[in-house]
């Protein structure tokens, strides 16, 4: 068996194989990823929010990933690895492990370059997320009760079909496609004090840390649920343990076990991290559908619901809140605007 495709000694709970490269991304990394990119993505628009900018007395910018092909940031970050992807992987094909967005990012690019690609997901995953997937060609295998299950089925895979593992998280050529989310932002918007990001495996918000944090004086600021934290106790105890709650009903932040590599970039530069309600949440899916008419995934919320928890100190500042994903299931939607008061 080829060397390779044999797990070495991780720094983190997930596997990693010997083409897995730990090192973060440079800005310049992010650059050479923003040539790939365009080539076959468009830029995204970024619009001023005027119910979110009168609400928190501020200037709000939504930053509308939600346009991308699948609905959601993540894809940047599969055409920049799978486009740059060494000749002797692609016959192999490719194996991930997701909750939907990752997943049908690498599907995407898959497709795009002519990989077979397999996608793992939990059992009860997102049935839009997953009829997408096989949509864009990929096998899609349930497997689990949550997305960490799925992944380490998938790890098993990897070795057993010697074929390459995309890590959501441990990849510097999907953190640096991903990153040129920031990028545009910076060619349109000047001046920018805060940015928040929602934080799942961070792949995001380091994104937004190697650009915006890296090129302006704006505080890169995490938001994730109090129900699936994660992230934030590795952020804030300087840990990469596994954590044993994982309850959110956003599963774009669902993990329980942080990724060494977003990690190391977050610790260095997000100015801070918040915890966000599940309630909280549900209020910005509603408010944000209400008001702007846009379709917010939970996870994407979690940004919306720490700018409220900062609200005094936004008053007067120009943010930013990326629209990170569209693909909330239609029935979650459904149930979080009954429950809501915002006149629909």
């Amino acid at each position: 068996m080829d060397g390779q495709y044999e797990p070495v000694e991780s720094p983190d709970e997930t596997t990693v194989f010997p083409y897995h490269d730990l090192t973060p991304p440079t800005p310049a990394d992010v650059e050479a990823a923003g040539e790939v990119v365009s080539e076959y993505l468009p830029t995204t628009p970024l619009v001023r929010s005027e119910p979110l900018s009168a609400a928190l007395e501020a200037d709000v910018y939504l930053k509308r990933e939600d346009t991308l092909p699948t609905g959601a940031f993540k894809v940047r970050g599969g055409v920049n690895l799978v486009a740059t992807l060494p000749e002797e992987f692609r016959d192999r094909g490719l194996v991930a492990a997701s909750s939907g967005n990752h997943g049908q990012s690498v599907a995407w690019a898959g497709r795009e370059f002519d990989v077979p690609v397999t996608i793992g997901v939990p059992e009860a995953a997102n049935d839009d997320k997953v009829r997408e997937m096989r949509r864009l060609g990929a096998e899609v295998i349930r497997h689990g009760d949550d997305y960490d299950d799925a992944r380490e089925y998938i790890e098993e895979l990897a070795v057993e079909r010697q074929a390459r593992y995309v890590h959501s998280g441990n990849e510097p050529k999907l953190l640096a496609g991903v990153g040129t989310a920031g990028l545009e932002i910076l060619d349109e918007l000047g001046e920018i004090d805060y940015l928040f990001s929602p934080i799942g495996g961070g792949s995001s918000a380091a994104g937004y840390c190697l650009t915006v944090g890296a090129e302006t004086d704006a505080k890169i600021i995490g938001a994730q649920s109090e129900a699936a934290p994660a992230m934030y106790r590795a952020w804030q105890e300087d840990t990469l343990a596994a954590h044993e709650r994982m309850e959110t009903m956003a599963e774009g932040v669902a993990t329980r076990v942080p990724f060494a590599l977003t990690m190391e970039v977050l610790r260095e530069d997000l100015a801070d991290f918040r915890l966000v309600s599940e309630d909280a949440i549900r209020d910005g899916v509603a408010r944000v559908f209400c008001e702007d008419r846009i379709v917010l995934e939970g996870a994407c919320a979690t940004a919306v619901a720490a700018a409220f928890q900062m609200r005094e100190e936004l008053a007067g500042q120009t943010v930013v809140i990326p629209v990170s994903g569209r693909n909330i299931e239609q029935s979650k939607l459904e149930r979080i605007l009954a429950e809501s008061d915002y006149p629909g």
